[in-house]
């Protein structure tokens, strides 16, 4: 053959080669669409970034006519690294072309889940923001019940300063039945007890799955799948459960177990001298913030149970020394003394419940031992002059006490105003000093499941312990002994309560 005749030959089969590969490609792209019985066409994947390469080009011309911020190249790389979480999803059948999908992020998620071909795809911001984004806010999402296939939070629960009404408003329009599903991204949840914190706000959802990702900062994320399921019931009011667990078996006792391994260990051996060794035990305490994330949470309570002055240990050691992570809290002080308060009417932020905290509500005998005059600080380092209270029950109970005062005071059900008061989805911090009441105020409290409430205490027990000023000798005060005090302690921790040894 000629060396023309061979160039022809070339050229044909190339032409051959050119149209084949066009058919094929053809084939491809017409099974995809149609839904073919292909393996590539079952992949909704596959299915999904076909659709999104086609309508790409639509989908960033609509950006066109869009605020600028959407054109920077910035704003494009944001849309890339959403689009390569998504890919996940559609390739797990999440997502689909016909999904109905919210982003609570920003508009790139909306844009990226665009081009791989979810065309319905909005995002929630301040303003509405056509074509992309829809205007709504954290307490209310501009869509019906149970109405959603596809939520993606994103980093919205870590950035929002209403966690919970957020994390509410997402559960309400995610479809039941396991047809919904929900996607948080978040810094947090990377112990038991924050992950099991965050849960408690989305209550009618179940997780599903959990994986570690980059974040587009370098930092480490946690991917996080629920699903909803019409069987779980949504949580109304405060909380699903509100401490109606009895019997010390708390919901979350489990994540909570875990916390309390990280902390302190309990003083087993009796001290010889106690206003020594627990003093400075307060050194050693881990206090849970410093353990893990306190972040998921609707709010923030401290309870001061004996509060006594506002300075004793609100203003002087809770303000001052706990660590908070940034929250702000409602503070309440129960206080039975009115020698203290009147200091509190002229504190802003704090709640004063002027009652001794009892079992229920009722009048009692408060007994105030002398101090050693008004305005001076008594044996103990106590303010104003003022022994510390107590309910005194029975005349038998006194016997050694020097009483300067006895008078009736109300008294109120402390574990029944905690439960109609705070929530599982609140996170609560307890300081109990109550002069040997705790023997009576922790069992109810367990017994009622208003324990299951309290995410951490402060207690200082009293027993018959060694005196100061007369060595050799216990206290007649009190009749319990450090072995009971101990056993309280350890109740407490196995209830699931980070309680630590006060003074």
């Amino acid at each position: 053959m000629s060396a023309a005749g061979r160039v022809s030959l070339t050229r044909a089969v190339l032409l051959l080669g050119v149209v084949a590969l066009g058919l094929w490609l053809l084939t491809v792209e017409l099974a995809v669409v149609g839904g073919g019985g292909g393996s590539a066409a079952a992949d909704p994947a596959v299915r999904a970034t076909a659709a999104g390469g086609r309508r790409r080009a639509h989908a960033q011309a609509a950006v066109r006519r869009s605020p600028d911020a959407w054109r920077t190249r910035e704003w494009r790389r944001a849309v890339d690294r959403h689009a390569a979480v998504f890919r996940r999803h559609l390739a797990d059948g999440m997502l689909a072309a016909s999904s109905v999908a919210v982003c609570l992020g920003g508009a790139q998620e909306a844009m990226a889940l665009r081009e791989l071909g979810v065309v319905g795809a909005v995002a929630v911001a301040r303003e509405r923001s056509p074509p992309l984004a829809v205007a709504g806010y954290d307490r209310r999402l501009p869509f019906p019940d149970s109405s959603v296939d596809f939520v993606y939070a994103g980093r919205a629960l870590d950035f929002s300063e209403r966690q919970a009404d957020l994390a509410g408003e997402a559960a309400r329009i995610v479809k039941p039945d396991g047809h919904g599903h929900l996607v948080v991204l978040t810094s947090g949840a990377s112990d038991a007890y924050s992950l099991g914190s965050l849960q408690s706000l989305l209550p009618s959802l179940r997780l599903l799955r959990s994986r570690v990702i980059n974040g587009a900062d370098g930092s480490t994320l946690r991917e996080l799948v629920f699903r909803k399921h019409a069987d779980i019931p949504t949580a109304t009011g405060t909380s699903s459960s509100n401490g109606n667990n009895s019997g010390g078996t708390c919901a979350d006792r489990d994540h909570k177990l875990e916390i309390i391994g990280l902390a302190e260990p309990l003083i087993r051996d009796e001290p010889a001298k106690p206003w020594i060794t627990l003093k400075r035990n307060i050194k050693n305490i881990r206090y849970l913030p410093a353990l893990a994330d306190i972040g998921f949470k609707r709010r923030y309570v401290y309870v001061d149970v004996g509060a006594r002055s506002y300075g004793s240990s609100i203003g002087s050691w809770f303000q001052k020394q706990y660590p908070k992570q940034n929250n702000t809290f409602e503070v309440f002080a129960v206080e039975a003394d009115p020698a203290f308060h009147a200091d509190y009417a002229r504190r802003r932020g704090v709640a004063l419940l002027p009652y001794a905290a009892w079992v229920r509500n009722e009048t009692l005998t408060f007994e105030i031992n002398d101090g050693p005059g008004p305005g001076k600080k008594n044996a103990g380092g106590k303010p104003n002059g003022r022994g510390m209270g107590r309910i005194r029950r029975a005349a038998g109970e006194t016997k050694g006490v020097s009483s300067g005062e006895v008078r009736r005071v109300p008294a109120f059900d402390l574990a029944e105003w905690l439960k109609r008061t705070a929530s599982e989805q609140d996170y609560v911090v307890m300081k109990m000093d109550v002069e040997g009441t705790e023997f009576d105020l922790v069992p109810r409290m367990i017994d009622t499941g208003a324990i299951c409430l309290v995410d951490e205490l402060f207690l200082e027990c009293h027993y018959n312990r060694w005196q100061r000023c007369c060595p050799g000798e216990r206290s007649p005060k009190y009749q319990k002994t450090y072995g009971d005090c101990l056993k309280l302690f350890t109740s407490l921790r196995n209830s699931g309560v980070l309680v630590h040894q006060w003074w």
